[in-house]
């Protein structure tokens, strides 16, 4: 746990011993070790509104090899980046080897992870012909790309999970909060927790994930019976848990709520709240644990104390297993965490190539209802520029990742 957590003790001390902190309401079990926090990489950006493209596309020749451009953030001197940017590159050329069929062009510009040279290489990737751009990573340089490739007629897939940028001719690939809450609110519901205190971090993105637990509440049936915003410090989340605790009315064997709905990651107030309520009297016996985020990642998670018997959402295991597989035969490594997204994105339009309409890259093709078949399972692109992804729920258990509900192979099985 401490591996998990040291780093942020430095940054986070003066802000806990802050001389305007506010002393704990009420009195509580404090444990025994000292736990910090550490704030999320945030993905969630301010964005421009995207540009309608009127539900057109180009038209491509299904005969020929059709032109893809794939944008990487290779060049912007970070070795995160160019780790990434070569995972993604290496993702997407073995989807195109599996297209049975299909001849994908694929070629690679570096975007060096800036919203200028996106727009640069955007505009020359489609004036080299590419019908289609796959990429970028990062919600600017997304928005960006859109720009350039409305005014040109062609659709943008882009690796961003920012909903913000989706619309007219984006579309994201990565995973939502909303996708992931409706999932697990909606599985609750089937196991009879359908009274939810959710709680949540006063940062963009918990934020943000507060607002796709509410609304997948009142689409699934499921009720919030308290909120509980926290400042995102270790004295934060020890201020917010008397307010945790009365909201949940001692958990479902007082009557109380049912489950506790927390946004946190493993790197945020995952392990200090999930140490700290079951100290306070809501434990796993008490309530239902119920995660936004991946418990299962990083893996040190798993031995969290807390977590057991806490549920998350993930892609199917044994899709996901067999893409790592594969592709760790191919390049001698494991893919980058997101790298899988490149593969889903040539998965997709290879799929639709395969139709052989002229028009399968417009944006009624890339919302075709049936969705893809990708890395980890079903998805599929939304109107909106969102996405629907099938998604497993799970349990851990003995420290070790349960699936108690399996992910749909379609989006006509249970689950959605």
């Amino acid at each position: 746990m401490f591996a998990l957590l040291s780093a942020a003790r430095k940054a986070l001390t003066s802000r806990d011993q802050a001389p305007n902190s506010k002393a704990h309401p009420r009195p509580l079990r404090r444990s025994r070790r000292a736990l910090v926090l550490t704030l999320p990489a945030l993905a969630l950006a301010s964005a421009c509104q995207p540009v309608s493209l009127g539900g057109t596309g180009p038209s491509i020749n299904t005969s020929k090899p059709v032109p893809v451009a794939l944008l990487v953030p290779k060049g912007s001197g970070k070795s995160g980046d160019a780790i990434l940017a070569a995972s993604l590159e290496n993702a997407a050329r073995l989807a195109a080897s599996e297209l049975n069929g299909v001849q994908i062009d694929l070629r690679v510009y570096d975007t060096q992870g800036s919203a200028e040279v996106t727009a640069g290489v955007t505009s020359q990737a489609i004036s080299d012909g590419a019908k289609v751009i796959l990429g970028p990573v990062y919600a600017a340089n997304a928005n960006a790309a859109g720009r350039v490739a409305a005014s040109r007629g062609v659709n943008v897939l882009a690796f961003s999970n920012n909903p913000e940028i989706a619309g007219g001719n984006v579309f994201i690939l990565g995973p939502t909060f909303q996708n992931t809450a409706d999932r697990l609110t909606r599985y609750a519901v089937t196991q009879g927790k359908n009274n939810i205190v959710l709680v949540h971090g006063q940062t963009p993105e918990g934020q943000a994930g507060a607002s796709a637990v509410q609304t997948a509440a009142l689409r699934n049936g499921a009720s919030i019976v308290g909120t509980v915003p926290y400042e995102f410090s270790q004295q934060g989340v020890l201020n917010a848990l008397p307010a945790v605790r009365d909201a949940a009315g001692g958990g479902a064997e007082a009557g109380g709520a049912d489950a506790i709905f927390l946004t946190a990651n493993t790197a945020g107030a995952l392990p200090l709240f999930t140490q700290m309520l079951p100290e306070n009297g809501l434990g796993a016996d008490k309530i239902q644990y119920i995660g936004l985020t991946r418990w299962d990642i990083p893996p040190q998670t798993l031995a969290l104390p807390g977590v057991q018997g806490g549920w998350f959402a993930l892609p199917d295991p044994g899709l996901t297993a067999q893409f790592n597989a594969r592709y760790t035969a191919a390049y001698g490594a494991a893919p980058h965490p997101i790298g899988g997204l490149a593969f889903d994105g040539i998965a997709a339009i290879g799929a639709l190539v395969r139709q052989g309409r002229s028009d399968a890259l417009s944006t009624s093709g890339l919302t075709q209802g049936s969705g893809f078949q990708g890395v980890g399972g079903v998805f599929r692109l939304l109107p909106d520029g969102t996405n629907e992804r099938g998604l497993a729920v799970a349990t851990i258990q003995d420290q070790q990742v349960v699936v108690i509900a399996p992910a749909p192979r379609s989006f006509s099985g249970a689950g959605f």
